[in-house]
């Protein structure tokens, strides 16, 4: 049996920390009853499908994104991967037909084009957003300050675009999920008794060269930061517990402590991660991330009583 996994490549995804989140997470998590698993930056989606197939006491989640494309994607998997998958199967052999690096070159810009019109059904834009993200440089997703997808072309021969396994896998876990498209602070009306949050908004650059937050064409600046730390602040209020990943700004150099301050009142553990976006080669490696969550300082306040 094929395990649910991401469907696309995304920048900054989860798969490699899975771990050191599990780790991380309420020591009763599995025992709670009826968990609501809440994402409001959902991406590529590498821990809404380790938490739904590993925790079966969450009975329902929510996702949301800013990124209209990348939604209309979970939800064209959830509700018609038969569909999706015929279709990613015409535009896959067509490629595979093509004969030179620049006669596939020449396609992917077409495709690029005629993705970036934004005149398609939901099966055709999300069959491009696919097969872009299979054919593009390293796989990732960037857009212009009009939104226009434009990485350029990745010079691959014969990339897996139509992965039905996988389609159909997360198709069927996708079934208890409601999609919702727009900015983070949405996701509070999803509330519900035994409610988890799990934040992995875009990174606060480590530098001006690495930064890569472009995945919409809304900036994601420190005020949406502040914004975001004030969203936690709300949760916490509300008995709602959380975690949340972002850069390791006081990592990279040691005065900026940004985080450390805005998040001075939770619980900061930092965790390392490999990162092989960089266009640099020796730039790319390990470093570390942050994660700050709200249950434990609750843990340890009842301690002290």
């Amino acid at each position: 049996m094929v395990k649910a996994k991401p469907f696309i490549k995304w920048v900054g995804g989860k798969g490699q920390l899975i771990e050191q989140l599990e780790a991380l997470l309420p020591a009763d998590f599995a025992e709670r009853e009826n968990v609501t698993y809440i994402e409001p930056f959902v991406g590529g989606g590498a821990m809404l499908f380790y938490m739904l197939q590993t925790y079966p006491n969450i009975k329902s989640a929510i996702i949301n994104d800013i990124n209209p494309d990348l939604t209309l994607c979970y939800q064209v998997v959830r509700d018609n991967p038969t569909e999706l998958i015929k279709s990613l199967n015409v535009i896959q052999s067509d490629y595979y037909a093509l004969q030179t690096e620049e006669e596939r070159k020449t396609f992917f810009l077409q495709q690029r084009e005629r993705f970036n019109s934004k005149s398609l059904n939901e099966i055709d834009n999300t069959t491009l957003f696919f097969f872009l993200n299979r054919t593009c440089f390293n796989g990732l997703y960037r857009v212009n300050k009009a939104g226009k997808f434009n990485v350029p072309f990745g010079k691959y021969i014969t990339p897996t675009i139509c992965d039905s396994a996988t389609i159909y896998a997360d198709s069927k876990l996708l079934q208890k999920v409601d999609i919702m498209t727009g900015d983070f602070e949405q996701t509070f009306t999803k509330i519900k008794e035994n409610t988890f949050f799990y934040f992995d908004p875009p990174y606060r650059p480590l530098s001006n060269t690495s930064s890569f937050k472009d995945y919409a064409k809304e900036d994601f600046n420190d005020d949406a930061q502040i914004r975001l730390k004030l969203f936690c602040d709300r949760l916490n209020e509300s008995g709602v517990n959380f975690m949340l990943s972002n850069s390791d700004c006081l990592g990279k150099d040691g005065s900026d402590r940004f985080f450390d301050d805005l998040f001075i009142d939770y619980s900061i553990e930092r965790v390392w991660a490999s990162r092989n976006v960089n266009a640099i080669a020796s730039k790319r490696g390990k470093l570390t991330e942050l994660l700050v969550r709200n249950y434990n300082c609750v843990d340890a306040l009842l301690n002290n009583l």
